[in-house]
């Protein structure tokens, strides 16, 4: 399986391109900003991009969502709860200071326990609410990867004081969906460097554990 990681524009957001190496047809994770270097990647492997996926709404993880979209045919599927941050990612963007893009809707909902395949690579969709309502993370059980936005990082958890999130949920959805993923599992979070559900189990101050290394 193809597997790029990029973290785009100003906040760093990590950015998937996946594909399937033999049917060359493939998928792009949170296209948040930077589409250049993202359809780069999808050039440089001759790329035929299906589906276009955000783990959640917020605007650094979807600003880029338009120009992918025109730029490959690509599908957009976002969870239902997130729907509306689509339309308002400029908008959030300008209160920090910063530049975004609204996204086009979704032509899909993503839902909790979906499989999604793209040649002969597939995905298992985990609504994993607490950082935004629609959370969702993206298990490759075949290859022992999770992508998990912005839910659970390296050492930490996803942030739950903006609109619509709740500390509660989130560590619930952590415990319930992805600790009991197989210890080995990558991680590989919406920022910063990956990581394994072990390492999170062990030593992520916020599921108690040690605190980091």
């Amino acid at each position: 399986m193809i597997f790029e990681v990029l973290p785009v524009g100003p906040l760093a957001a990590n950015c998937f391109v996946i594909g399937c190496g033999d049917t060359r047809e493939g998928i792009v994770v949170d296209p948040g900003a930077e589409t250049e270097k993202v359809l780069a990647v999808v050039k440089r492997h001759g790329l035929d991009i299906r589906l276009v996926i955000n783990t959640h709404g917020h605007f650094d993880h979807v600003g880029g969502n338009g120009e992918v979209l025109a730029a490959t045919g690509a599908f957009l599927l976002i969870h239902e709860n997130d729907v509306r941050f689509l339309s308002r990612a400029a908008d959030s963007a300008a209160m920090y200071g910063l530049r975004g893009t609204d996204s086009p809707p979704p032509d899909r909902y993503l839902e909790d326990g979906m499989e999604l395949a793209f040649g002969g690579c597939s995905l298992r969709v985990f609504h994993t609410p607490g950082h935004t309502p629609g959370g969702c993370c993206l298990y490759f059980s075949e290859q022992g990867i999770v992508i998990t936005g912005d839910t659970l990082f390296a050492d930490s958890v996803g942030r739950t004081d903006l609109p619509g999130g709740s500390h509660e949920t989130l560590i619930r959805s952590i415990r319930e969906k992805l600790l009991v993923l197989p210890e080995a599992t990558a991680v590989y979070p919406g920022h910063g460097p990956a990581t394994t559900i072990g390492r999170e189990k062990r030593h992520n101050p916020y599921l108690g554990g040690r605190g980091p290394l």
